[in-house]
């Protein structure tokens, strides 16, 4: 368990945009800083992230909290995790109380997998630059495909004896259970239950997750046997997700980010060899066809994508199927084509850096155009085909959102096609409505069921709750807001607005749960004297309330600092700016609120009362409460239907 005061310094030294730039391309926007959300997909950014409040909002599917819950949330991780991953960014040292050993690997099922993959890829470090064989075949390999020491380190490449239990000895020598060795994919049981080492006589390439803790690894066989699979892979397991994963976008972000621009290419070695060439914003799918998930971690950290291919025609027809998905995306994508059989690899061991990094400068052409050229070389004469090919294209044209950019790709269609361009936008317009059929299809739910009219008193109800809820969120907004703020319209100026609230709601009882508790922890301050900073809702480990306070504490809109400023001369009012007025009908609401229910008893009372005097009595209440509402609705500006 992690003391107290290390939980302290590391919310007060971390910077929230540096723990989720890690993850997410952030940029300015008014005070706050946006990007595109990495828990739904979306193209345009509702991400917030406040620096001065230390909170991130989505306000497109609704996640928030602090850097904290951002890392728990984005990495699967238990609050512990999250804190020391934060922790070991700002080198902290987590303070913390001794657990026994073997609890500690056991304590939380994740954990125990990334503790045993992280030690699995040491032990391959280990074989590789510590054993004979690791040097004599694993090392020599490297070398001869021209990796240097710095490079092969870089990426902790290992390797893996041809023993059938040299890691599974060792392991279980260490500690470590056969069930994390079989659920990470390290090792293979049998149907007799022996295991047996799953990557033995294979070189070793780490895969790594956003924040470089190893999920799986890849590995290469030596052997030059036919019957043995070139490559194999971790199997998917509670950490490893094939299609939600880039090999070396941890290594790759920050450079994407400079670049705006990632670069795809298909398998380990084309990332490797880039890198050492100092092209270091490249990405590989890893020999899997493109997913969904990889592409929204590449438009996390940039919008433009540029493909790599070598020259196998059947490999390029195979990737243009899937790379559709990158135009749907609303990615701008690039083609960049090696001749003669080349892969980035292969080109950089023939020609150099200095070549390789001018040929992607001078080889680059549009995805449609690419595309174009590709299909129409198969066509020939033949009018059949050269009418599919034009579907083709057209097809993936109409699955770019940007109307602009998609009638820019129609036109340089028309010009390479040698066909009218008012009759590709016909067909551009029949697909799109094919898709939108579909997709209307895909998404039809069932018909609404008209309410019952006990039915649509119950909506009622709860409709009236939502207003309630409503009032109760305004109170606390302010009070998370201003209720440190003095109320420099009341007699007394330094008076805070917290005092000034409560003092004039202390017998208004509030209902919504989170509300209430918030409510209460203020109250517990000022008997005190003092009032609780937001930061203690923010990271309260009440769920409840911490989702409230981020929720109540982030907005939308920023004002742009354009405005304001000396060139323009235009002041626009702020909310602080007529505080007065803002609590004082939020106050009034909460008070009509309590009339509205006062009034509404009496009616029930007067429904079954028959003593005349008690009648009287109630007539007169009655008329007292409807004349103090009529006031507050004057002073709320509320039209009065009489």
């Amino acid at each position: 368990m992690i003391k107290q005061d290390t939980v302290d310094k590391i919310f007060d030294t971390l910077q929230i945009e540096e723990v989720i730039g890690d993850f997410v391309d952030l940029k300015k926007r008014g005070t706050n800083l946006i990007g595109l959300c990495p828990f739904h997909n979306e193209k345009t950014p509702s991400f917030n992230v406040s620096v001065s409040k230390g909170i991130f909002k989505c306000f497109g599917c609704g996640e928030g909290g602090h850097a904290v819950d951002f890392v728990m949330k984005h990495e699967k991780y238990s609050y512990p995790e999250a804190l020391r991953y934060i922790a070991k960014k700002y080198n902290i040292e987590v303070d913390e109380e001794e657990l026994d050993p073997q609890q500690a690997v056991i304590n939380d099922h994740r954990e125990s997998l990334y503790i045993v993959t992280t030690w699995a890829s040491s032990f391959f470090q280990d074989q590789l630059w510590n054993t004979e064989e690791g040097k004599t075949i694993g090392l020599s390999y490297f070398k001869e495909r021209g990796y240097t020491d710095e490079t092969v380190k870089k990426f902790d490449l290992g390797y893996s004896s041809q023993d059938w239990d040299s890691l599974t000895l060792k392991a279980r020598q260490e500690g470590y259970d056969d069930q994390f060795l079989e659920e990470t994919g390290l090792v293979v049981k049998k149907e007799d239950g022996k295991v047996y080492d799953r990557f033995r006589g294979r070189v070793l390439f780490p895969i790594r997750n956003l924040t470089g803790r190893v999920l799986g690894f890849g590995a290469r066989t030596l052997h030059a046997d036919k019957k043995v699979p070139k490559y194999v892979n971790s199997p998917e397991s509670p950490i490893y997700h094939k299609s939600d994963v880039l090999y070396g976008l941890f290594l790759a972000k920050k450079s994407i980010v400079a670049a705006d621009n990632c670069f795809l290419v298909e398998g380990y070695a084309d990332v490797i060899a880039m890198h050492q060439a100092g092209v270091e914003n490249v990405v590989s799918s890893s020999g899997t066809s493109l997913t969904h998930g990889q592409i929204r971690l590449i438009s996390r950290f940039s919008k433009n994508v540029t493909l790599l291919f070598d020259g196998d025609a059947a490999g390029i027809k195979a990737s243009l199927r899937g790379t559709d998905m990158l135009l749907e995306e609303g990615l701008n994508v690039n083609v960049i084509l090696f001749d003669d059989g080349h892969d980035p690899d292969s080109y950089l061991k023939e020609f150099g850096s200095k070549r390789f990094q001018k040929y992607l400068e001078g080889n680059q052409q549009d995805f449609i155009s690419f595309k174009t050229n590709i299909l129409l070389q198969d066509s020939g004469n033949d009018p059949v085909k050269r009418a599919g090919v034009i579907r083709d294209i057209v097809e993936s044209i109409a699955l770019i959102p940007d109307q602009i950019k998609a009638s820019v790709f129609i036109r340089e269609c028309s010009k390479k096609l040698d066909i009218q361009e008012r009759v590709l936008i016909a067909e551009l317009n029949k697909i799109k409505l094919e898709y939108a059929r579909k997709s209307t299809i895909q998404r039809a739910k069932p018909a609404e069921i008209t309410p019952l009219p006990e039915e649509q008193q119950e909506q009622e109800d709860r409709h009236s709750g939502n207003n309630t809820d409503l009032q109760e969120q305004e109170i606390v907004r302010l009070l998370l807001h201003y209720g440190h703020l003095p109320a420099k319209w009341e007699k007394n100026p330094e008076v805070p607005i917290a005092l000034i609230l409560f003092t004039n709601l202390q017998d208004i009882e509030f209902h919504q749960p989170a509300c209430k508790k918030i409510i209460t922890i203020f109250f517990n301050y000022l008997d005190r004297q003092a009032l609780p900073e937001p930061k203690i809702f923010i990271q309260h480990q009440d769920k409840e309330i911490a989702n409230m306070a981020i929720s109540l504490l982030s907005s939308p809109y920023t004002l742009s600092p354009n405005w304001n400023d000396d060139k323009r001369q235009i002041h626009v009012t702020s909310e602080v700016d007529n505080l007065k007025d803002t609590v004082v009908k939020a106050i009034h609401r909460m008070k009509k609120r309590v009339i509205e229910s006062h009034i509404q008893q009496i009616r029930e009372e007067l429904k079954i009362e028959t003593n005349v005097d008690n009648i009287a009595i109630l007539t007169n209440k009655y008329q007292k409460y409807k004349r103090l509402e009529k006031e507050i609705l004057s002073y709320l500006g509320t039209v009065i239907v009489k």
